[in-house]
């Protein structure tokens, strides 16, 4: 089948990066991009893994009332020794 296709910039751009290394013609390299995204939206969607759940844990109330202090947190995490 003969046809005129316009593609998008980032399209045109993504195929001849894929085409030029395999001295490929366009009409080759755009049938070959065809058939695999075909192939892939027609392919079964792959099973889910179980989702993996993180439990919360207190690790209690913070000893710094403003970490925006290094050196008082510092101090108060190895004690006033801590350079």
């Amino acid at each position: 089948m003969r046809t005129t296709l316009t593609l998008d910039p980032d399209v045109a751009a993504a195929l001849e990066r894929f085409r030029e290394p395999r001295d490929l013609t366009l009409k080759v390299a755009v049938n070959e991009a065809i058939r695999h995204g075909l192939k892939a939206l027609e392919a079964p969607p792959e099973k889910s893994r179980p989702r993996y759940r993180i439990r919360p844990w207190s690790a209690g109330r913070l000893l710094v009332e403003n970490v925006d202090d290094v050196a008082e947190a510092l101090a108060v995490a190895e004690g006033e020794d801590f350079r």
